[in-house]
């Protein structure tokens, strides 16, 4: 019989609201109030996240982003920085202790990708497990320069881009699906040494990412996106997935919250050590 996980359609939300509704699943799952939980959702206005490692300073050009109406927020998990825009992003909640969960993070990923490997087959796209050549950066700091192990690729391009934490014995991991991909917002949101520079990376991006409606005769609507990936993580993991409403007390907390990913104080952290380590 298949395990029964808890789906939530969070819909459209401010990127603070999104990292911190994340949050609070995490704390509620890690107090055994809700079972595992897939969730979807959207981001109203657009955002660009960091990872939670990453330096915004030197790498993210904030100017721009401010011009374009686009919120700065700092992820839980790490990898590079993602424009959320055009798509639709997931997150999976689940313990540690759960049998159907390695012990590791990249065994992890392979496990919880096959519902993103099911969701694009359900669309009629054929995607494959990215298997890096080497662990090496490219120093870039844009997160679908380059798959990391596990996430989805088609034809080497990378799909789909995913990250992972643990904290609190539950695995977190989130990532995006785009139904579309807007070069110019996207390179307008990153500092390079100068526009050759800039130029050349853009030309590059092209045999590096790719999103869905880029690959289908028609294209497809979030909902119609929303339903195959739903249909696929049901496949892929081999559960149900039963719809949850959040109650209020709930809620409350994630718009607690937040006040926190709105912060200076926390979406700029990294700069904010290093200045206390002068």
């Amino acid at each position: 019989m298949n395990d029964t996980w808890m789906f939530i359609d969070s819909g459209h939300n401010s990127p603070a609201f999104n990292m911190a509704m994340d949050e609070v699943l995490l704390n509620w799952h890690s107090d055994g109030k809700i079972p595992p939980v897939l969730r979807f959702y959207g981001w109203e206005p657009a955002g660009i996240s960091v990872g939670f490692f990453q330096k915004v300073n030197g790498s993210i050009d904030t100017v721009s982003a401010e011009r374009l109406g686009i919120p700065l927020v700092r992820r839980q998990t790490g990898g590079k920085a993602v424009l959320h825009d055009q798509e639709l992003t997931y997150s999976v909640l689940v313990s540690e202790a759960h049998p159907a969960m390695p012990k590791t993070v990249k065994d992890a990923y392979l496990v919880l990708s096959q519902g993103l490997l099911e969701g694009y087959k359900k669309l009629g796209i054929r995607t494959e497990f990215a298997i890096p050549e080497s662990t090496s950066a490219s120093g870039s700091a844009v997160c679908f320069e380059e798959p990391s192990w596990y996430e989805l690729t088609v034809d080497g391009k990378k799909a789909a881009g995913s990250a992972q934490t643990r904290k609190k014995g539950v695995i977190l991991q989130h990532g995006s699906i785009p139904l579309a991909l807007n070069e110019d917002k996207l390179f307008d949101l990153f500092i390079y040494p100068n526009e050759h520079v800039k130029e050349k990376v853009r030309a590059a991006f092209r045999n590096r990412a790719v999103a869905i409606n880029d690959l289908l005769p028609q294209p497809v609507s979030f909902n119609e996106v929303k339903a195959a990936f739903q249909a696929g993580f049901e496949q892929g993991l081999s559960i149900t997935l039963q719809p949850f409403d959040p109650p209020a007390e709930m809620l409350a907390e994630a718009h607690e919250l937040e006040q926190k990913y709105s912060s200076d104080e926390w979406n700029y952290l990294r700069e904010k050590e290093g200045e206390r380590s002068v």
